[in-house]
């Protein structure tokens, strides 16, 4: 096991200006399960990929532990990669797909049997040592592909969107084990995934990229409580954040026909033109007609729970909105309702560089 440490790490593609990945600081604890996210072409494969030795580094250095392994090739890394698409051997058996990097390490064949019997007793695989890639379902050989990486022992393991081709309730089920199994194992873990929720339930801490650069770092509740600015805000949490337009003035920020009140330093920050972020779950309906005004356009009823999906004017623009209300009492498309913010959870963002604005 080791740290990850990426100092400066910069890739630029031959024929571009403008870098993929933009002079990345980061460093992954020793054990620590790090979720890279962000939207497609943001660089978290590619930062992944340089890690691997699979993609060169133009500018800065990446160490894994105290090793510098900017120019070391993948082989020498001490590093498993588990891909999106599995790449098993079809024509071997799952012993032998999971044992075939010791087989060309050299590793002899009694403690090879031994390493993949271990692997298998992890990956709940032993009924199926024998059979063939082609007689497993997708979940199965994910976890092969899983299997292989862990007979070797390594430093750090890599995944690069390894569900995404599993269907939704087998994807579920997956991300739940491959978690379970990394906090057991203890080994330095880097994950990519466009999913925001798979970064939510699986990472111990979650660095969310756009543009090649840095966003923000932190524990899931970092993020969803106290996302670094708008970006993050409406990335991070399903459904995303409510964000739109307000107004800050003397007496707090303008919601609708209310004011809500504004902490005092955020006041000394800005007076005027604001973004304002709520999300869901912290927007109440108001029977007396006080807060924003909605108009609801969908009802989606998930049980216990139900969204409103609605539109609102504010400044003349119309703003979707979605409120979480209970799943058995709640308005009906083509209500017009009012909505009041949870203060505490309330969100001021600059109008101009989109920073979230806390107390200073």
């Amino acid at each position: 096991m080791a740290t990850v440490t990426f100092e400066s790490a910069t890739r630029l593609y031959p024929g571009t200006d403008k870098p993929a990945v933009d002079a990345i600081s980061l460093e992954v604890k020793d054990g620590e399960f790090l979720v890279l996210v962000g939207p497609s072409g943001c660089g978290k494969s590619t930062t992944l990929r340089m890690l691997a030795g699979l993609e060169e580094v133009n500018g800065g250095r990446i160490l894994i532990g105290d090793r510098d392994v900017t120019n070391i090739p993948p082989k020498d890394r001490d590093i498993a990669m588990v891909f999106q698409n599995y790449a098993l051997y079809p024509h071997m058996t799952v012993a032998e797909n999971m044992g075939f990097a010791l087989k060309i390490a050299g590793v002899s064949k009694e403690e090879r049997a031994a390493r993949v019997l271990d692997a298998a007793k992890l990956l709940d695989l032993e009924p199926y040592l024998d059979r063939k890639p082609k007689a497993l379902s997708g979940g199965q050989r994910q976890r092969v592909a899983m299997g292989r990486a862990i007979v070797r022992k390594p430093q750090v393991f890599l995944m690069d969107e390894p569900l995404s081709n599993l269907d939704a309730q087998l994807r579920v089920q997956t991300r739940t084990q491959i978690a379970s199994l990394q906090r057991r194992l203890g080994v330095t873990t880097v994950y990519v995934t466009h999913d925001q929720t798979e970064a939510l339930t699986m990472g111990d801490r979650i660095a969310v990229l756009k543009d090649g650069l840095i966003q923000q770092v932190g524990t899931p509740r970092d993020l969803y409580e106290c996302p670094a600015n708008k970006f993050v805000a409406g990335f991070i949490g399903s459904p995303a954040m409510n964000i739109f337009p307000a107004k800050v003035h003397a007496g707090g920020l303008e919601f609708g026909n209310m004011t809500a009140p504004v902490d005092a330093q955020i006041m000394k920050i800005v007076n005027g033109d604001v973004f304002v972020g709520i999300r869901p779950e912290d927007l109440v309906v108001d029977t007396d007609g006080r807060g924003l005004e909605l108009h609801v356009d969908v009802v989606e009823e998930l049980g216990a729970d139900g969204y409103l999906y609605a539109h609102a004017t504010v400044a003349g623009e119309e703003i979707p909105i979605v409120v979480r209300v209970d799943g058995r009492l709640h308005p009906m498309r083509g209500d017009t309702v009012f909505v009041q913010p949870v203060v505490e959870h309330l969100h001021v963002f600059d109008s101009a560089s989109g920073l979230r604005l806390t107390a200073v």
